[in-house]
């Protein structure tokens, strides 16, 4: 038998958090035990990204950016790793090229090692400045360019497609190609089987790295059964805030590969004060309202609708408004056909929103009746390529006007952002850094609101606005 020491990169710090509280952790909370956590000898932390920079902001009144200079302060040894959507940086629009390579450049700047990098379309376009910015800033071991599969099932999502799709992302220059299983579709023997294809493609060099959920249940097995296949690398979470929508559990994964080929080499009783300590966070998080112990169930609605767990809980809510909740399982049923209509989108931010909301809109309105500003523009092609074929009709719908499908990269629409953006913030009197002018540029509003209550917390002027961080103040 052959086998290979597995890598792994705990998610405690970000989609742990993310995925069962909404990314409500503190920096407060994660300072303890840093310095253990930097013991373990995991491949890298991930701690940055997602939506840790829109609730830094907007909930914790936290800069983001300070985050993660104190994160590496600690950190010394195992990198920090961060998520980051392509074009779309961790905002929810496209951003000029200058705007994406000047987030890079800071993002490894301020502590960075290691950057996943997705599109939620699958689109190599809308991953081409970030590439190469990761490699341009990263170069000399620095920082780690991981290019990433949104993993999804339609017709046109074969193993081939995925197996192609790495090659293309490897070409770019990737270092690493990881799986990311972000609604926990893939099956352990699908997995398998992906794994195995994908070493078989790629150089010896470059690593395979495998991110999962266990909201069906299926995550444990689906990352044995990668071990097996040769995968490098796997997604986990402290138990604290693993399992259920989050990352499978770490602990049950470094326990069952003890003593065989494929041996983590991480102590368990190292991992034990830190488990103890995240306990005491996880209460927290649940007490304050955050962590509804429902996250931590097994719910096979996923695997029977392929609707990831927050965007189930979107159309729930969508429902809920409109006073039609009894109507849930004629909205998931809808959800698949409006997927197939604007070619088979991988359901992840901010395409699961946008066909979600079609749906819902779809059941309330009648088919069609009217059609989303999103999903028009999905279907003019200002998010990106995608792999299937749009329904005709639906095309039709949406170019009735005069409109023009986009067949170029979407950023290739836009012009340079950074100058204008920066005498704006210097303008408004917020400046203080160049990281200020990235904040701005991702969530204006959210920003502008940070900003104010950080003057008035330095100045001590404005005592009301300084003593009620939580509190939105008009921009």
């Amino acid at each position: 038998m052959e086998g290979k020491k597995v890598l792994i990169t705990d998610t405690i710090l970000r989609d742990a958090h993310q995925s069962h509280a909404a990314t409500r952790m503190k920096f407060e909370e994660m300072e303890p035990v840093l310095p253990l956590l930097d013991e373990i000898g995991y491949y890298s932390l991930e701690a940055w990204g997602g939506a840790t920079f829109d609730s830094c902001l907007r909930f914790l009144n936290e800069d983001p950016w300070d985050r993660l200079k104190n994160l590496k302060k600690y950190l010394k040894k195992t990198p920090i790793q961060m998520l980051l959507r392509g074009q779309n940086l961790l905002g929810y629009r496209h951003y000029a090229d200058d705007v994406v390579e000047s987030f890079i450049d800071k993002s490894i700047e301020n502590g960075v090692g290691v950057i996943r990098v997705f599109d939620a379309l699958n689109d190599p376009r809308n991953l081409e400045t970030s590439v190469k910015a990761i490699k341009k800033y990263g170069k000399g071991g620095k920082c780690v360019c991981e290019a990433t599969i949104s993993y999804t099932t339609s017709p046109v999502h074969t193993t081939e497609y995925f197996v192609n799709l790495a090659k293309q992302f490897e070409n770019m220059g990737a270092d690493n190609i990881c799986i990311k299983d972000m609604a926990n579709l893939l099956l352990p023997f699908t997995a398998y089987d992906l794994v195995e294809k994908l070493k078989k493609a790629l150089k010896p060099e470059t690593k395979v790295h495998l991110h999962t959920h266990n909201t069906s249940g299926t995550g444990d097995m689906i990352n044995l059964m990668a071990i097996q296949a040769g995968v490098d690398i796997v997604d986990c979470a402290l138990s604290p805030l693993g399992n259920g929508t989050s990352n499978p559990a770490t602990e049950p994964l470094v326990a069952t590969l003890k003593g065989t080929l494929y041996d983590t080499g991480i102590d368990i009783q190292k991992l034990l004060p830190i488990v103890t300590h995240f306990n005491t966070v996880s209460a927290r998080l649940e007490k304050d309202g955050f962590l509804n112990p429902k996250v931590r169930r097994v719910d096979i609605n996923t695997l029977l609708y392929q609707v990831p767990g927050g965007m189930l809980s979107n159309l729930m809510s969508q429902l809920k408004q409109a006073g039609q909740e009894d109507k849930l399982l004629d909205c998931l049923a809808e959800v698949p056909k409006v997927r197939k209509d604007c070619g088979y989108p991988p359901l992840v931010t901010p395409s699961s929103q946008i066909v979600g909301t079609q749906a819902v809109w779809n059941l309330l309105l009648g088919r069609y009746k009217t059609i989303t500003a999103q999903y028009k523009d999905l279907i003019l092609g200002k998010y990106g390529a995608v792999s299937g074929d749009k329904n005709p009709e639906i095309v039709k719908m949406c170019t009735k006007n005069g409109e023009e499908i986009i067949n170029c990269r979407p950023a290739d629409l836009l012009s340079d952002e950074m100058g204008e953006l920066t005498e704006k913030v210097k303008s408004d009197g917020f400046y203080e850094k160049e990281e200020d002018v990235l904040s701005y540029a991702l969530f204006p509003e959210v920003a502008t609101n940070f900003f104010k209550w950080r003057k008035a917390k330095q100045t001590g002027i404005d005592k009301d606005l300084a003593d009620n961080p939580n509190k939105v103040y008009p921009v």
